[in-house]
């Protein structure tokens, strides 16, 4: 009887208690509800009450507890609606400031608009590690032991014993999809890559690039023209046209670069392509036999064929813009521009 009586003086007490302010809320949270506040020391007490008393303690208890915590959370609301209220010290007649929403980054963009074009016509997006081994950098697409791009002023290395770098192109990520996946597939690999390069208007050593592959029966450099020719043609336009060139890659053969016919002049010839009518934007091929043996798919009966463009470059040839180091500087009066 003496913890009931104890009980019902704490629940006026309560609602008698001056709340003006934070700290006045804080005292009360601390004498009331906190760990070592009065009603939690009214719980333990409680466990010692004897079980035919219980009923008539538990009640009166619960709604204590009840009261104090709907006591704080009201103090709190008005306390909270109180400092809302209070006027700034500022004219409010005043033109507020101005603050524009953000946008992609170019690069981002037209990353993007890539992206879109090539899922629009079966390519599924695919990513892969950015820090890679020499099988899935090198080995495992075709490059020879004594390749120069294995040598250390293209490549950053990490660690003194050099199995691992960081990857100098996304058709890393080739390799993993063929270690993951079965034909037929059709795979695109956006992402950051880097090379031991000086910094310059035209070579970072950080850049982006987008690689991507098919792999099916009776695939043929057919496809892969008509591919590149539907991309080049939503991309850039539709009067766009597509040439090739004879190159070599180790990962296809045969290995070709592309370009694609200046949006600026229309094949007449101006400073952005040099005057010669055509801008090169991508290299590709038929994926090269021995990668398809390394994963076991049968070149017989399998064929497919792979590509690879710059980020950076597409971006440079759509915006003409002719300073690479402009999309890593964070300058907002350029980045304002799209």
């Amino acid at each position: 009887m003496s913890l009931l009586k104890e009980i019902q003086n704490t629940a006026l007490a309560i609602e008698q208690e001056p709340i003006v302010s934070k700290e006045d809320l804080e005292h009360f949270r601390l004498k009331y509800l906190s760990k070592k506040g009065i009603i939690n020391q009214y719980v333990e007490a409680f466990r010692t009450v004897p079980n035919d008393e219980k009923k008539h303690i538990g009640q009166p208890l619960n709604q204590l507890k009840q009261l104090a915590e709907n006591f704080f959370k009201n103090k709190q609301e008005i306390l909270e609606n109180l400092t809302l209220s209070v006027s700034v010290d500022r004219d409010l007649s005043l033109e507020s400031n101005f603050y524009t929403t953000g946008s992609r980054h170019p690069l981002r963009q037209v990353e993007y608009d890539i992206v879109s074009i090539f899922e629009a016509i079966g390519f599924v997006p695919y990513e892969g590690p950015e820090i890679e081994d020499d099988w899935h950098n090198f080995s495992g697409l075709n490059f020879a032991e004594h390749h120069p791009a294995r040598d250390m002023q293209d490549t950053f290395f990490v660690g003194e014993d050099a199995k691992h770098l960081l990857r100098t192109h996304t058709t890393s990520v080739q390799i993993r999809a063929l270690e993951k996946f079965t034909p037929p597939m059709k795979v695109l690999m956006p992402g950051r890559v880097y090379r031991n390069e000086a910094i310059s208007a035209r070579a970072h050593c950080f850049f982006h690039q987008i690689d991507g592959f098919y792999i099916n029966k009776k695939v043929s450099f057919a496809d892969l023209k008509g591919t590149l020719l539907h991309f080049a043609k939503q991309f850039f336009g539709v009067k766009t046209e597509l040439r090739v060139r004879p190159s070599y890659f180790p990962f296809t053969e045969p290995s070709v670069e592309m370009d694609v016919s200046c949006n600026v002049c229309q094949k007449k010839g101006c400073n952005v392509c040099k005057y010669t009518g055509w801008l090169e934007i991508l290299g590709g091929g038929l994926i090269h036999p021995n990668i398809l043996k390394n994963f076991g798919i049968d070149p017989n009966e399998y064929s497919g064929f792979a590509f690879g463009m710059g980020v950076e470059r597409i971006s440079m040839l759509k915006y003409q813009i002719k300073d690479l180091r402009l999309f890593s500087q964070n300058d907002v009066a350029f980045l304002n521009q799209f």
